[in-house]
């Protein structure tokens, strides 16, 4: 393989995402808004763009009229320079059936690939929080001389349970021996340099176009598959010797800091996405949204900057440890340990703690909101408490978190009498 190859990012973004619900009720997982001014999928095309990798399909499916109006307006690239980021819906091209799986999806859409003519297919999620520079991974794929290297991330070993486990061969820590799903028995699973952890799989593949195509057509036609990435593809490598290993930890983003390196999570629950919004307003935060070296890119929203208004004893607009975004208006009000998106409004007296607000909420006055995830457009009228109750909460019909974490859905108006 050469060394500098065409390369062609796929990013899977059909998910429905059912343990996010409800902030899923009416989007797809990637379109979920997360640190008040982005999309969960910004930072996954934000990390293929910052690795200098401009030609990008982004394989959709499930309620994806957000998703796909965010990167038609966000992610233009250079036309002349033939570099895009383009969404690419179920098209039943091979069949009368939409994706059936991951594998499938890229199956069902292997004519985009026809026409780029790549030598590596570099495939990725859409909805969890880091920064990678996938170069380095690819760069590792070459030298290997592997078909397809799967991304792994250390763990300690009482979560394996919960993920897709990388066991490494112990004479070549570079080659994966084994690809086990949520095992329950982690005999051996640990890493030589550190027996209390293991290798999760990210959901990362680099593979060689030619041996990805001929895998997947295999796939299409076994009737017993679940056509799905890492269940039956990647074992498929793994059973022929042919898959090896990169860990996360090796990757260096520049400007990365020693608190932030190597920093990635999965918000696949309310309990998960909100602690990763609370990672981001630390005054030295685990996740760092400020390295210009590596920036998160998103679209301009055009609105004004934010605003804080009113500077009397007992009526101060004012945000601490918080992210406040453009066009969000303070009003005399309190905010704590939180993040507010765009067009959020706080009026006189009301207090905000440790909450995620998202696009066009009005608090009222005298309103409290805590450990609460607002979606768009919630009115939360004078005088309510939300957040506080629990059990009130979820007599109201809002969907309280094992964390405790209440979920007020969009468009909710929220009166006294409630």
């Amino acid at each position: 393989m050469k060394k500098n190859p065409r390369v062609l990012s796929i990013v899977l973004a059909g998910g429905e995402g059912k343990r996010l619900m409800p902030l899923t009720q009416d989007r797809a997982k990637p379109a979920v808004p997360f640190g008040g001014i982005y999309r969960l999928i910004d930072f996954s095309l934000s990390n293929i763009i910052n690795s200098g990798y401009l030609k990008v399909i982004v394989l959709t499916q499930y309620k994806s009229h957000s998703l796909d109006r965010h990167i038609s307006k966000t992610w233009r690239l250079s036309n002349m320079l033939g570099n895009y980021v383009a969404t690419v819906p179920a098209q039943q091209r091979r069949g009368k059936n939409w994706y059936l799986g991951s594998a499938d999806a890229i199956y069902q859409s292997w004519n985009v690939l026809d026409e780029e003519r790549p030598d590596i297919v570099l495939v990725t999620g859409a909805d969890n929080i880091y920064t990678m520079d996938f170069s380095q991974m690819i760069e590792q794929h070459l030298d290997s001389g592997f078909d397809l290297t799967v991304e792994g991330i250390r763990q300690p070993m009482e979560l394996a349970p919960s993920f897709g486990v990388i066991d490494t061969d112990k004479a070549n820590p570079g080659k994966v021996y084994r690809f086990l799903e949520k095992p329950q028995d982690t005999t051996g699973l640990g890493l030589p340099d550190a027996p209390d952890q293991f290798l999760a799989s990210m959901g990362n593949y680099v593979f060689t176009a030619d041996a990805l195509e001929e895998a997947l057509r295999a796939d299409a036609g076994d009737s017993s598959s679940a056509h799905d990435m890492g269940g039956n593809i990647v074992p498929a490598f793994v059973n022929d010797g042919n898959c090896g290993v990169y860990d996360f930890t090796d990757n260096a983003v520049p400007g990365s800091l020693k608190r932030d390196q190597n920093y990635w999570r999965d918000v696949g629950t309310i309990d998960a996405f909100f602690e990763a919004n609370m990672d981001l307003i630390a005054v030295n935060p685990v996740f760092n949204l400020y390295n210009d070296r590596w920036p998160i890119l998103t679209g301009y929203t055009g609105l004004p900057p934010a605003k804080f208004v009113y500077g009397y004893e007992t009526r101060i607009g004012r945000a601490v440890n918080s992210i406040v975004s453009p066009g969000v208006i303070v009003s005399g009000g309190s905010v704590r340990d939180s993040v507010l998106s765009p067009g959020v409004r706080v009026n006189s007296w009301a207090e905000v703690d440790q909450s995620v607000i998202f696009d066009g909420c009005d608090i009222g006055r005298n309103a409290r909101v805590e450990r609460t995830i607002l979606d768009k457009n919630v009115v939360v009228g004078e005088g309510v408490v939300v957040g506080v109750d629990k059990k009130h909460d979820h007599a109201r019909g809002f969907f309280v978190s094992d964390g405790g974490i209440t979920v007020v859905p969009r468009d909710t108006t929220l009166t006294t009498d409630m």
